[in-house]
């Protein structure tokens, strides 16, 4: 059972840059499927960005093509979020989250594993 750290997040003003970094433990990291998600204050948690098992396809929301780049390093085991050109609607708890199904998309449930958050504000 992998357990997931995530760090990296702080305040930004808008326009600026972040990079968030989710470190796992206690599994074969090559073998999920990794997503990142956020949640607003009082909003639903939603899906931000995926990508498969050896980094060769990603998938990224809408509200987040062309500004955030996920990745990963397997030998690191490590997966990341680098955020640019941030707005103030991207401000949420950025969750990092593990899947160890043959499919995992843009809904929450399809994944098993979770970390704890990382606060991300952006400023106007």
């Amino acid at each position: 059972q992998v357990q997931l750290v995530e760090s990296g997040g702080g305040l930004v003003q808008a326009g600026g840059s972040l990079r968030l970094s989710c470190a796992a433990s206690g599994g074969t990291f090559s073998r999920y499927i990794m997503g990142w998600f956020r949640q607003a204050p009082g909003k639903e948690r939603d899906f931000v960005a995926r990508i498969t098992w050896s980094g060769g396809n990603t998938y990224y929301s809408d509200s987040v093509k062309g500004r955030f780049t996920i990745s990963r390093d397997n030998a690191k085991n490590t997966v990341y979020l680098q955020m640019n050109s941030l707005k103030p609607e991207d401000t949420a708890v950025y969750y990092c989250a593990a899947s160890d199904a043959y499919y995992a998309g843009t809904r929450s449930s399809q994944y098993s594993y979770w970390g704890q958050g990382t606060q991300v504000t952006v400023s106007s």
